[in-house]
């Protein structure tokens, strides 16, 4: 079986795709981000052509020098297919960005700083932040180069990464406001709404709200159970609040928690007043647009600042920045730190505070003199 929907440890079946072959003693496995099986196995089709050509290559130039082509092809076969999630799909895109501008022949001897440089600003000039360069085509090649020399018994010219690494700004946690939230609430369609309300409460990410199974909710044992970054298993309490949010969107789908209702039906795929499970990038579609709209007016804020909002706010009506970390899952609490902030708000208002108990204290201190 070379294509399957696989389960983790908790028998939970995953809702994607998995190719999983070998080829002249060599393993090829990997997400194909698909629904159907159909279309899994054409991707499975497209990978195992990929794989015949790569090791083809490889055989050719197993005492030749490597090219940054044969080179990108090895490290992705050896160890980017095994990434999860956005970061697989980033990295491979990255590699094509790489071989694209670098050039397929360029042997991996002829990098040199000025050709890492030229790189840097190339991708910089195409308007992205200075992190989206860092990780798409700094890291990247750095990985390739280094596994090349230390893995592969390339030559490789000395690199000074630190130089090619752009300075990018700590990251910024971004809090809804309740007016900004209400607007929100009404530019979402209703079936959104539930999710992006989700979020607020819980502080899921995006794939792993849209990835919620009905099997995932233990309404008697009162948890949620989520797989999270690293298919790594957690749950969190089912609160009053979650449970009233949940609970009213049974029946809509058999197994998605998330779904949406069908406006506009496509022949042969699905009928109008349907529900079908949310999806990533439809979900994130479905948020620009709410976003964009005039009456919103909310601005630079992500689907992902919900789960910034939902632990600012357990931190503000805790004070527990443990507690913060169990519900965020951070591993080492020095990540959920940055959570650890005091907005101008609060500042002032602790401010007056500080200020009009001082001034009462005066006045007694008057009164008693």
């Amino acid at each position: 079986m070379s294509v399957y929907r696989p389960k983790d440890k908790d028998g939970n079946t995953s809702p994607f795709y998995v190719y999983d072959f070998q080829y002249k003693r060599r393993r090829f496995h990997g997400n194909t981000e698909c629904r159907t099986k159909s279309e899994a196995r054409k991707v499975e089709e497209r990978e195992r052509e990929r794989a015949k050509e790569l090791l083809r290559n490889e055989a050719v130039l197993a005492e030749a020098p490597m090219t940054l082509d044969i080179a990108c092809g090895k490290f992705w076969i050896d160890i980017g297919q095994y990434y999860n999630g956005n970061a697989r799909k980033t990295f491979k895109s990255s590699l094509a960005w790489l071989v694209k501008h670098a050039g397929a022949d360029l042997l991996l001897s002829e990098v040199t700083n000025r050709l890492v440089s030229d790189l840097v600003a190339t991708r910089r000039g195409e308007g992205v932040k200075n992190a989206t360069v860092n990780r798409t085509v700094t890291e990247p090649l750095r990985r390739v180069l280094r596994k090349a020399a230390d893995a592969w018994d390339q030559k490789v010219g000395k690199i000074n990464w630190d130089s090619h690494l752009l300075e990018e700004p700590d990251e910024r946690v971004r809090e809804l406001t309740k007016d900004e939230e209400a607007r929100i609430v009404a530019a979402l369609t209703e079936d959104y709404q539930a999710v992006f309300r989700f979020a607020l409460l819980s502080g899921f990410r995006l794939s792993e709200c849209v990835n919620l199974k009905w099997s995932d909710i233990d309404w008697h044992g009162r948890t949620v159970s989520v797989l999270g970054k690293g298919n790594k298993r957690a749950k969190i309490p089912l609160t009053k609040d979650l449970r009233e949010l949940l609970f009213p969107l049974q029946g809509r789908h058999p197994e998605a928690v998330f779904a949406y209702k069908v406006r506009r039906p496509r022949k042969g795929h699905r009928a109008k007043g349907e529900y079908c499970p949310m999806t990533y990038e439809g979900t994130k579609t479905a948020w620009r647009r709410a976003l964009a709209k005039e009456e919103t007016g909310v601005t630079d804020f992500r689907f992902h600042d919900n789960r910034h909002t939902a632990a600012t706010r357990l931190l503000r009506s805790s004070g527990n920045l443990k507690l913060v970390q169990k519900l965020l899952r951070h591993e080492d609490i020095a990540t959920t730190t940055k959570y650890a902030h005091v907005t101008d708000e609060d500042l002032r208002l602790a401010m007056e505070t500080a200020a009009e108990s001082q001034g009462k204290s005066q006045d007694r201190k008057s009164k008693t003199a």
